[in-house]
């Protein structure tokens, strides 16, 4: 097909393809005028690509002609008259093609009537295209036990230490020892025949007893607080009381006699048990 510029009206032969039915942009390689080419007929195209072309015959010799030259300047009297023929007149030279303008027109030509752009909706949250680290830290597994098997002993030690200083609560579940440690060095002794049951004229019931205790070191020791502890006929428990010692130490060698008695006791006691008093 042959586009023409409307700037400068310069002609180029260039393929139907190269401009393809849609159209396209184009730009005069003379004088860079950029304008939209309409593109063929889609009819014509398929019409002349269905249409074979013959092989072109091989043209006749012409007969060597007998009539004389007309001089110059006299007229041709096979022409026609009324139809004159300029010979000098020359259309427009037709150049290899336009150069194609890959890139969109300036604005003012055809992008003019193109809608804007939309504009970018604003959104309150973070975008997710907003910069980020590539990946979060990753969690040391040992630091974690560590510190946990440090937070632990640390509660262990403290419990261990107030139950030392302080003993078990009273609601904690677990069996006690009834009378305290022994005293290697202190002899208690609780002599049977010293111990005296009996019930009183009111009614209550009176339990006395003798209890002495002796120092074999040879140097002072502590008296600890004792415990009496009364049992029924089963041995279960049925009463209990701390006896103070009148002196708090003992010589070596001395004995300490303590004469102890209590009333309203359980009638179910008939054994008596003495040991240290716990701390």
């Amino acid at each position: 097909m042959i586009i023409a510029c409307p700037a400068c009206s310069t002609r180029y032969v260039v393929p139907d393809s190269a401009i393809g039915i849609d159209g396209r942009t184009v730009r005069c390689a003379k004088c860079k005028h950029s304008w939209f080419q309409e593109g063929p007929d889609a009819e014509r195209i398929a019409a002349a690509a269905a249409v074979p072309v013959p092989a072109a015959a091989p043209a006749p010799a012409p007969p060597p002609s007998t009539s004389p030259k007309p001089a110059a300047g006299a007229p041709d009297p096979a022409a026609k008259p009324g139809f004159t023929y300029d010979d000098t007149a020359s259309e427009p030279p037709l150049r290899e093609g336009p150069d194609f303008d890959e890139t969109a027109p300036p604005f003012g030509e055809v992008q003019d009537d193109l809608p804007p752009p939309p504009a970018a909706e604003e959104s309150d949250g973070p975008s997710r295209f907003d910069h980020a680290p590539p990946f979060r830290p990753r969690r040391n597994i040992t630091k974690l036990w560590t510190w946990a098997a440090a937070i632990f002993a640390a509660i262990a030690l403290g419990t261990i230490a107030a139950v030392n200083t302080v003993g078990l609560p009273e609601w904690v579940p677990v069996s006690r020892p009834l009378f305290g440690a022994a005293q290697p060095d202190l002899e208690l002794s609780f002599p049977v025949e010293q111990q005296e049951r009996r019930t009183l004229p009111n009614g209550t019931e009176f339990f006395g007893a003798r209890i002495i205790v002796a120092n074999t070191a040879r140097e002072s020791r502590p008296i600890p607080p004792i415990l009496i502890v009364l049992r029924d006929q089963r041995e279960r428990q049925v009463y209990s009381w701390v006896v103070q010692p009148p002196q708090s130490t003992l010589a070596p060698g001395e004995e300490l006699t303590i004469n102890e008695a209590v009333t309203d006791v359980p009638k179910s006691a008939v054994f008596a048990d003495i040991g240290w008093a716990p701390r």
